[in-house]
């Protein structure tokens, strides 16, 4: 399934905007886009959230935390 989504180059991203603007017209795709864009935003924010949860849930709080600094720490080396 990932392999479909890999093989999406500039002329098929061009045909499908193409067809979204013939569907939906020029007055409206920026406003899908920045409603597409908040969705997006949204289930990154969720899934960060859900696997924080996930990871104290397993660890423990302070494990989770500790854990976060030492990545950071890492992360600035």
């Amino acid at each position: 399934m990932l392999a479909v989504f890999q093989s999406f180059g500039l002329p098929e991203l061009g045909i499908i905007l193409l067809i979204a603007l013939i569907i939906f017209g020029p007055a409206q795709l920026p406003k899908i886009g920045r409603s597409v864009g908040k969705a997006i935003r949204e289930f990154r924010t969720s899934s960060t959230e859900v696997s924080k949860a996930i990871t104290e849930g397993i660890e423990g709080p302070e494990e989770a935390e500790e854990n976060k600094s030492k990545k950071k720490e890492e992360e600035e080396v």
